[in-house]
């Protein structure tokens, strides 16, 4: 069962308008993505057309793209007004989009974020959006039963998934089956009151958002998804940096929410070196 410990901020907190009147803001961040983003564009906008009669605000998150990106996202805008993009020129990292999509949750009432490669249909996006209205977050799983998957991952992506699944459940216990789908929503409230915390930019900042949503007390729970595995995936391609990049995050992201943590500045500079040699993204944890 997903973990949660109480939800005095949550659901009762914020009545959720009626559908009709609702906004919706999925985030897809892109990091050189100028061939596979405008299906996904084009699928999303036109099924949220058809199928959701709130408003919805697709935010392209651009993440050092060195590519047409830009370009491809700047066309299909010209077709579907609900298309709109934030550029860093920067490598930011995955995680460091999402941080910085996840600052427009104010000006909506439910935010998500999902990949560029369409991986997660639309269908199942608004699913999960639809399943929001009675939770904080929900997040979607393709390990839970029930769960469709048209392509698999690789074996040796399953393998080193289970690995790190398990890595993180004895690091923080967080009761869930697959912290990594990026097929994710919530409220605003959640979202706002555990932002200012979150410091992981790399593919491990799922962990990050899932483990202060838990300790802020939300309910976010964990619903079986479609998925289809894509080609071209950014994660094979470099899987061992990726992986060892996601460890250290998890190691570094426990040790902040530890006693040790007074101690962590005096070995910032090697943190931030290490990272630099992974050619990763690294934020510097906040004082707390």
């Amino acid at each position: 069962m997903p973990a949660t410990t109480n939800t005095s901020f949550s659901v009762d907190a914020k009545i959720l308008p009626k559908e009709a009147d609702l906004h919706f803001t999925l985030l897809i961040p892109a990091y050189n993505e100028e061939e596979r983003i405008a299906g996904t564009l084009h699928e999303y906008a036109t099924y949220f057309r058809e199928n959701f009669s709130g408003s919805i605000r697709l935010m392209v998150v651009l993440n050092g793209c060195r590519d047409a990106t830009m370009r491809v996202v700047e066309s299909c805008s010209k077709t579907y007004p609900e298309i709109e993009a934030i550029e860093f020129q920067a490598a930011i990292g995955k995680g460091g989009a999402l941080i910085e999509g996840l600052k427009l949750a104010p000006d909506t009432d439910i935010i998500g974020y999902t990949d560029a490669d369409g991986a997660t249909p639309p269908s199942a996006m608004l699913d999960l959006l639809r399943k929001c209205y009675h939770h904080d977050g929900v997040i979607g799983s393709r390990w839970l039963p029930g769960a469709k998957l048209h392509q698999a991952q690789t074996k040796t992506r399953q393998f080193v998934s289970r690995v790190f699944h398990r890595i993180v459940h004895i690091l923080f216990d967080l009761g869930y089956q697959d912290t990594q789908c990026p097929a994710k929503v919530f409220r605003k409230t959640p979202i706002v009151d555990v932002h200012q915390n979150l410091m992981i930019a790399d593919l491990a900042f799922d962990v990050n958002l899932l483990y202060l949503l838990k300790r802020g007390g939300f309910d976010v729970v964990e619903v079986p998804t479609e998925w289809t595995d894509k080609l071209g995936s950014k994660v094979t391609q470099t899987l061992f940096r990726s992986s060892l990049t996601m460890l250290l995050s998890v190691i570094r992201l426990r040790l902040v929410y530890s006693p040790l943590h007074p101690y962590m500045s005096y070995f910032r500079p090697l943190e931030a070196w290490i990272y630099q040699k992974l050619r990763a993204p690294f934020i510097p944890a906040a004082k707390r």
